[in-house]
């Protein structure tokens, strides 16, 4: 990625954009200006966003919200480039610049709804609209909206205390809007907007309960054999022993050589086996892949999205080491960001999970709340997530790294997920 000065004018948080299948189909991004009395450059960050969601990729990517079929005339309508990215910019001078700026088709932008009421902005969106850019409304308008207008909008945007629905559209009804869920925060947020009839939720279901002890001897045998590759990687075992476990699952062998030969990983030769894996990379750049593979492994009905924010996690928390300079500090970072969420991926607490998995003492201390260096930066991380602005600049003043080294570490991160996500 460039050098962009416009990195050091905003504060950037994300989340994910999931739909009723729990398939997170789009990132929301919300860009915080840093100074109140300045715009960013409006078309200096449509660059940026470019570069990490490009238009030319979102071709064969269809946007999966509508709980029903498209009808043949609206797809040959909606023909094209489909959204990758919710843009929520938090600052009316910033959106009206983008709006002006041209957004490309692979961006949704979302429209407060008293600026859809204010009779100056309505030309523009209705130009917007015009050039096939997918625009939300977020929040209730103070009066009801003319038809002409309403019908601009692809989705509303409704906080989840805000929601008056009691459950979907009665049949034969259909609304002239659907609705996207924000502020969701646990599976039962999840559950609930859902039922209510919303077609997506926005937020990470990362507030559930922690998960007891499960009494259980053994893990699932697909969680077992990472857990053993993982160990026997630690070990440096022999790697006949360690294609010997990949052998015993298939599945397992082929998610592995998906990730290994994604474009994320950045290898100039296609992997075909464990062993070639290993000549090529070593033991200990190899583990910290396992480590998502071990994410993967996660069952049940929201899994989905946390596994989303666990590779996130990872990606970003190696981003966020990469000014140390520290090839060993990036990869247990990596496998901190990863594992954080293990325990509700796997539905085991942390006391039985890590007994299993070989980690490094400055991991386990975060993972188990005992501080240690990479404690701050996971709670940077999460403040990204929450795309909570003060606590996002708050951490990053603990750990003494600038807004733009921020920002590109979270776009550099979002860009290497895309690239795992395939």
């Amino acid at each position: 990625m460039q050098e962009h000065p416009v990195l050091g004018q905003v504060t950037l948080g994300y989340s994910p954009v999931t739909n009723r299948e729990r398939a997170v189909v789009a990132t929301r991004l919300t860009v915080f200006p840093e100074r109140p009395d300045a715009c960013p450059d409006a078309a200096a960050l449509l660059a940026v966003l470019d570069e990490v969601w490009p238009a030319e990729a979102a071709a064969d990517q269809p946007l999966r919200l509508a709980p029903r079929p498209l009808d043949p005339a609206t797809v040959a309508q909606r023909a094209g480039p489909r959204p990758q990215l919710m843009l929520n910019l938090a600052g009316e001078a910033l959106l009206r610049a983008v709006m002006a700026a041209g957004p490309g088709p692979q961006l949704m932008i979302e429209v407060p709804a008293f600026m859809v009421g204010d009779a100056a902005h309505q030309p523009l969106l209705q130009q917007l609209h015009g050039a096939g850019s997918v625009l939300l409304i977020k929040g209730r308008p103070l009066a009801p909206l003319p038809p002409e207008m309403l019908s601009l909008f692809a989705h509303s945007i409704v906080e989840a205390g805000d929601d008056r629905r009691s459950g979907p559209a009665p049949a034969g009804v259909t609304r002239s809007i659907t609705t996207v869920q924000a502020g969701c925060r646990t599976s039962a947020d999840f559950d609930a907007a859902f039922q209510r009839g919303a077609v997506a939720v926005l937020g990470w279901p990362l507030d559930d309960a922690a998960p007891k002890s499960s009494g259980r001897a053994s893990v699932p045998s697909d969680v077992n054999a990472v857990m053993a590759l993982i160990n026997g990687v630690e070990r440096e075992r022999p790697v006949g022993e360690l294609e010997a476990v990949l052998k015993r699952d298939p599945t397992l062998a082929f998610r592995l050589m998906r990730y290994l030969n994604s474009p994320a990983f950045g290898l100039t030769v296609e992997i075909n086996s464990f062993g070639h894996a290993l000549m090529m990379l070593g033991y200990q750049r190899l583990k910290r892949w396992l480590a998502l593979l071990l994410a993967s492994s996660a069952k049940g009905a929201n899994a989905k999205p946390v596994m989303h924010a666990a590779v996130r996690r990872g990606l970003l928390m190696e981003e966020l080491a990469r000014e140390q300079g520290d090839a060993e500090m990036r990869g247990e970072m990596f496998i901190c960001g990863v594992f954080s969420l293990l325990d509700q991926l796997l539905q085991q607490p942390f006391g039985e999970l890590l007994p299993n998995v070989p980690v490094p003492e400055r991991v386990q201390q975060a993972l188990r709340g005992e501080g240690g260096p990479y404690t701050p930066y996971l709670e940077l991380v999460r403040a990204i997530e929450q795309e909570a602005v003060f606590d996002i600049r708050e951490r990053a003043e603990v750990l003494m790294l600038g807004t733009a080294t921020v920002n590109r570490a979270v776009l550099m991160a979002l860009r290497a997920a895309r690239q795992l996500d395939g």
